[in-house]
């Protein structure tokens, strides 16, 4: 059982009902779509109007929003074209980094009195070096600054932290993005298309334009139909009621409302 203003807990079957159904967040489209026995519903999405009985056709992992959820993570565990490249350098420079990090250990053995005199000129700058300490230990901090200082971390973890990262803000966006590869090909992107109405919206409808018949004026025009609009839950009907408040119109208390299933709605105004 789904009442108005409830999510509708998982993907099902509507057995008995009729409303509109807010399918935004799963299909980008502001407006609610109406739906009647026999219909699939998504789970997650809200139910705005009538009462509904909904049968669960599918749960946990097979549910709509649990295929979205697993495309997101694949996406962030996907490897782009730039991720491989910086792979493939890093098996070439993390073998060389540890290479010179034990010369960097023997040489300390081999040519203590020279690289003692480069200690004792290094310190007379940096405050960190002490070249008063044993050789054996100068070595081990030689060692471990090359290692610290040559070591690609950023090289390694740059690329998949910014996949990770903007693949998430896109999920929090509404934006779905399948591929990793996708955010990289993006950088070349300068026009964007999109097939489908409604998907770059407020999320809500709004009043644009009023074109009354010979005769009527605009705001009166506005006045009837919002003050019909006021009983109705419909988008529009909330939409049209919004844009007469905003522009301060007195309405009147509708008389006989009825709402048409599909249609509409009908009320008497001012008799």
């Amino acid at each position: 059982m789904v009442r108005p203003g409830e999510k509708i807990p998982t993907d099902g079957e509507i057995i008995e009902g009729e409303s509109s159904i807010d399918e935004s967040m799963a299909t980008g489209e502001s407006m609610p779509v109406r739906k009647k026995k026999g219909d699939e519903a998504i789970g997650a999405t809200v139910n705005q109007q009538g009462l509904l009985k909904v049968k669960a056709t599918k749960v946990g992992k097979d549910t709509f929003l649990s295929q979205v959820i697993k495309m997101v993570e694949e996406c962030q565990g996907s490897k782009v074209p730039i991720q491989e490249f910086a792979d493939r350098v890093t098996s070439y420079f993390v073998p060389t980094i540890l290479i010179v990090a034990a010369l960097t250990f023997v040489f300390w053995f081999i040519f203590p009195g020279a690289l003692k005199v480069v200690g004792v000129w290094a310190g007379s700058f940096l405050p960190w070096v002490n070249p008063t300490l044993g050789i054996f230990t100068l070595a081990i901090f030689a060692t471990v600054a090359v290692l610290v200082i040559a070591c690609p971390c950023a090289l390694g973890l740059a690329t998949p932290t910014a996949l990770m990262v903007g693949s998430g803000m896109g999920a929090e966006n509404g934006i779905l993005i399948r591929e990793g590869a996708a955010i990289q090909t993006l950088k070349n992107v300068h026009t964007v298309v999109f097939d489908k109405t409604g998907t770059i919206t407020k999320g809500k409808p709004g009043v644009t334009d009023i074109i009354p018949a010979d005769g009527f004026k605009a705001e009166e025009v506005l006045r009837l139909a919002a003050s019909v609009e006021i009983g109705s839950e419909h988008p529009l009907g909330q939409a049209i009621v919004k844009e007469a408040e905003e522009k301060r119109i007195s309405l009147v208390e509708p008389k006989g409302f009825e709402a048409v299933a599909g249609k509409g709605v009908k009320a008497k105004i001012d008799g």
